[in-house]
């Protein structure tokens, strides 16, 4: 077995859609970066490359490469699907958090648990996801970003 975690961070801002486990969500703030800026998926996929000590997000898919620019996060999750069974891994569980002020997250979760099921090839009963609020604390709070956590455990196939 093999554990990895991650992290990642954008900030909100205006013009931008607000996309996050693969869920567009109405919203008058969306997420500022490279890809879609999904930094739910963004922390699965790298806790995913750490538990297979292959490095971060940026080594493999650098904002600096025009391919990445726009892309969809859950093509970056499914490319790292593939990395974890070519080298004999596969998802034992995932648990996700996202840090987010407004809007709620609850009417959506469901369809991301099954986003990243679907990416990762494994039940829905291994992915959990959660979110929780800043309660007006911190920049989550303030809504000038987005937090998100990932921790996940691989197994041998």
């Amino acid at each position: 077995m093999r554990i990895g975690q991650s992290t990642d961070i954008h900030r909100l801002v205006e013009g931008r859609r607000l996309v996050l486990g693969g869920v567009e969500i109405a919203s008058d703030l969306g997420l500022l970066g490279h890809s879609d800026a999904d930094a739910l998926t963004h922390a699965l996929a790298e806790a995913i490359l750490g538990a297979l000590a292959l490095g971060d997000l940026g080594k493999w898919f650098p904002d600096t490469d025009p391919k990445w620019e726009g892309v969809d996060s859950q093509v970056i999750l499914r490319e790292v699907a593939r990395m974890m069974d070519e080298r004999g891994y596969r998802i034992g569980n995932a648990d996700c958090l996202v840090m987010i002020e407004r809007p709620k997250m609850a009417p959506h979760i469901q369809k991301m648990r099954e986003n990243f099921a679907s990416a990762l090839s494994c039940g829905i009963d291994q992915i959990s996801v959660k979110a929780t609020r800043g309660e007006g604390l911190g920049f989550v709070g303030e809504r000038k970003g987005v937090q998100a956590f990932a921790v996940v455990l691989l197994e041998e196939k």
